[in-house]
């Protein structure tokens, strides 16, 4: 699964498309929590920032939880019901069917009233199990892990790490767009037109839109590969004799065991070759490997 997109900003907007929007929780009209880092001198990314639906200070107790249920009706009540009990707060919430199976399973981000309660909820559901209790009668299973959201908000841990920079006030999602300079116009002025990148965290239902340096040189290209071990390779290796940071990898099947799709978006601020030469040497290079490989697209973002 493809988790992020490359975007422009619009004024001082940014729009987040529906295929993340939804898939993280980030709803018009919603409200925000985001935290601005800068990251070190070396590499291509400038500034990042991290949108989260939930407030920094509850990162702690917020908690993944996964439960089975038996595919009947009121499984899922039951299910809302045992939580509500324990007073823990249901927040973005997943459930389907499983494939082949006779369960449902319904993935839930939830905060819990302390750090630690996971261990207190599932020793209760144990017990209530053994005893054949008929509150929890429709619940196979309860796996719980904690989200850990704040590893990725967490400062600088050493000169290599992005540091942060400002935790910015709750903000409204307006038309699908988070407007940066609401909250960050006075250290990011200026950001019309220029390229970012949005990536997604689904588990921890997440965003984060990373802006690029002055001289980053951003370069998409699309190829055509055999599926077959060592076709990655070789491509890459091309580029990699460039001396061409990579930002993004994406592969995809296209004919299974015959061939797949390639997309590259690189930086090639600091390679040895332009863009252009790039672009006029990979056909000739592609065709000395041992396979059919196409470039089908090649597009400077920026």
């Amino acid at each position: 699964m493809k988790i992020w997109e490359f975007a422009k900003v619009n004024g001082s907007s940014i729009k987040v498309d529906n295929w993340i929007s939804d898939t993280i929780g980030i709803v018009d009209g919603g409200c925000v929590y985001s935290t601005l880092f800068k990251h070190p001198a070396q590499g291509p990314k400038d500034y990042e920032i991290m949108l989260s639906m939930f407030p920094q200070e509850n990162y702690r107790t917020l908690t993944h939880i996964t439960m089975y249920l038996d595919d009947v009706p009121g499984s899922s009540a039951q299910a809302a019901h045992f939580l509500a009990e324990k007073d823990i707060n249901i927040l973005n919430s997943v459930s389907l069917n499983g494939i082949s199976d006779t369960v449902i399973v319904w993935k839930l981000m939830a905060d819990m009233n302390f750090a630690g309660e996971g261990e207190l909820l599932l020793e209760d559901f144990r017990n209530l199990k053994d005893n054949g209790d008929p509150s929890v009668s429709k619940i196979k299973r309860i796996e719980l892990k904690p989200a850990e959201v704040g590893r990725l908000f967490k400062g600088k841990v050493d000169e290599a790490g992005k540091e942060e920079i400002r935790r910015g006030y709750p903000t409204t999602i307006k038309n699908g767009c988070f407007d940066i300079a609401e909250v960050y116009g006075d250290i990011l002025p200026d950001l019309d037109g220029k390229n970012v990148l949005i990536t997604m965290d689904a588990d921890s239902w997440i965003c984060s839109i990373t802006l690029f340096k002055e001289e980053t040189k951003l370069v998409k290209v699309g190829l055509e590969i055999p599926d077959c071990p060592g076709s990655i390779t070789q491509a890459l290796s091309v580029i990699a004799d460039w001396n061409v940071n990579l930002i993004s990898v994406f592969s995809k099947v296209k004919i299974c065991y015959e061939t797949m799709s390639l997309e590259l978006v690189m930086d090639v601020c600091k390679s040895n070759k332009t863009a252009s030469e790039i672009r006029d040497l990979l056909p000739t290079c592609l065709e000395k490997l041992n396979g059919i490989f196409v470039l089908k697209e090649f597009v400077e973002l920026m």
